[in-house]
């Protein structure tokens, strides 16, 4: 007489997908957030305390109850208000111009056809080579020949457009705006101009985003030119920065209170201008 016996079931075995994350990945990407974050951390923590924390052999990790006392003091040794003030106008005008300007440049650069297109191309490349210190002295004669001295608008002007925008959205509208779109937009009827607005700048929309959050965290980290095109009582945040730590004796719990509250208007630009950028990182992820 013959026994079947059941088979034994069989062990499945977990096959990792390709490219899932992993432990390793995680506790990577882990690290580097807490590194990034630490040094911001560690500002509010002295800005929160007095400066004696610094020579204690373990400094504390809690912030203290000093910080809007060191806030206050800030705003009574410099006039950071209007430092504030100053640099919210510069680093948001450059901002605006450089975003719209460099599209438009582009655009020019990538979808239309004129003579000499490559060689001025070719020159606006080739002017990132050029230090800008080299510049600052003529510079500096240009605009107090205008008469702008110590005014914003030698601040501003001289930023208009930059060759790193030009070059960034000039290379982002040739893989992101075909030709097929704009040829159906002008069938349509539409101008160049209204091709650009409808047609080109949806569709180079996260590169602006992070062309604005990368030119405005430059305007507003600029310091040496500034200094030296602005007067003492006309001062951008980086400048008055500068004067709360001309003294003898550097207060740090002084100065990091300053720093802290001039890093919030460039978080509160990264955290409106994040999901752009994010959204054009998982578009470019699609297609590719």
């Amino acid at each position: 007489m013959s026994v079947f016996l059941p088979a034994r079931p069989r062990r499945r075995t977990r096959i990792p997908q390709p490219g899932s994350p992993n432990f390793w990945v995680y506790g990577l990407l882990t690290a580097f957030v807490l590194g990034s974050i630490f040094p911001f951390y560690w500002s509010f923590l002295v800005a929160s305390r007095d400066s004696s924390m610094l020579t204690e052999q373990v400094p504390p990790l809690v912030p203290g109850g000093n910080f809007f006392a060191n806030a206050a003091r800030v705003f009574d040794t410099v006039p950071f208000w209007k430092a504030l003030g100053n640099s919210v106008i510069v680093a948001g005008s450059v901002t605006i111009s450089t975003v719209l300007f460099s599209s438009l440049a582009g655009f020019a650069f990538a979808k239309l056809r004129f003579k000499g297109r490559n060689a001025l191309f070719l020159f606006v490349v080739a002017t990132l080579a050029v230090p800008t210190q080299l510049g600052i002295i003529p510079l500096y004669m240009a605009m107090a020949e205008l008469g702008w001295a110590n005014e914003l608008q030698a601040v501003i002007v001289p930023n208009l457009v930059t060759a790193i925008g030009v070059f960034w959205m000039r290379q982002y509208t040739v893989s992101a705006v075909p030709y097929e779109l704009i040829e159906a937009a002008r069938v349509d009827g539409c101008s160049m101009i209204r091709v650009f607005w409808h047609v080109c700048l949806p569709a180079v929309r996260p590169a602006a985003a992070f062309l604005a959050m990368f030119t405005f965290m430059t305007s507003w980290n600029d310091f040496l030119w500034p200094l030296v095109a602005l007067g003492p009582d006309n001062p951008t945040v980086q400048v008055a920065l500068e004067k709360l730590q001309s003294g003898y004796y550097v207060d740090y719990s002084l100065v990091l209170a300053g720093t802290t509250l001039a890093t919030v208007p460039v978080l509160i630009v990264f955290f409106l201008l994040g999901r752009q950028i994010v959204a054009g990182i998982m578009q470019g992820a699609v297609k590719g």
